[in-house]
């Protein structure tokens, strides 16, 4: 097992792969929630491509079950 070090002010914290790569994941679905697939989707109105709105709010949805999925797994992860 490889143990990444996050090193912070106040402590060191071991994580393992698999919290690494949740945590990852997560932080990458995430941004692109809450900083990118609102411009997306309001570039597509822009143009009245309802389709590419369509298109772009089913991807939200799709990345919002993940982001609930990863959450769930790192809890999981912090609490074995």
């Amino acid at each position: 097992m490889i143990v990444y070090n996050a090193m912070s002010e106040k402590s060191n914290i071991d994580l393992s792969d698999r919290t690494y790569d949740i945590l990852r994941t997560l932080g990458k679905d995430a941004d692109f929630l809450y900083d990118t697939i609102n411009k997306y989707i309001n570039d597509a109105q822009k143009e009245n491509r309802q389709d590419l709105v369509d298109m772009w709010k089913t991807i939200k949805q799709d990345r919002e079950k993940h982001v609930h999925m990863l959450k769930e797994a790192l809890e999981r992860e912090f609490h074995k």
